[in-house]
């Protein structure tokens, strides 16, 4: 199954959009890392830069593996299309 989880103010806390101080929900993270143990695909969708046209893919990604998220794929600007969507 591909679970496609959005990212802000749903694996983490974030105001607004100040990315660089987005804090972490470990509980969330957890559900998403025993989804991914268990062989599903997991997508992180982020519109991240989408209306500022700021690129945010390498601090997110960089973000991701700092929180020890387990995923496949991650994009920002735009959002996947997925079987089951998370948000």
């Amino acid at each position: 199954m591909i679970y496609c989880f959005d990212l802000d103010n749903t694996l983490c806390h974030t105001d607004g959009n100040d990315y660089q101080n987005s804090i972490p929900i470990q509980e969330r993270i957890d559900v998403v890392n025993k989804l991914y143990d268990e062989g599903n695909t997991i997508w992180i969708d982020s519109a991240r830069g989408g209306t500022s046209g700021i690129n945010w893919l390498s601090h997110t990604r960089n973000q991701l593996t700092d929180w020890g998220v387990k995923f496949h794929k991650v994009r920002t600007g735009i959002k996947f299309n997925a079987d089951i969507f998370v948000d």
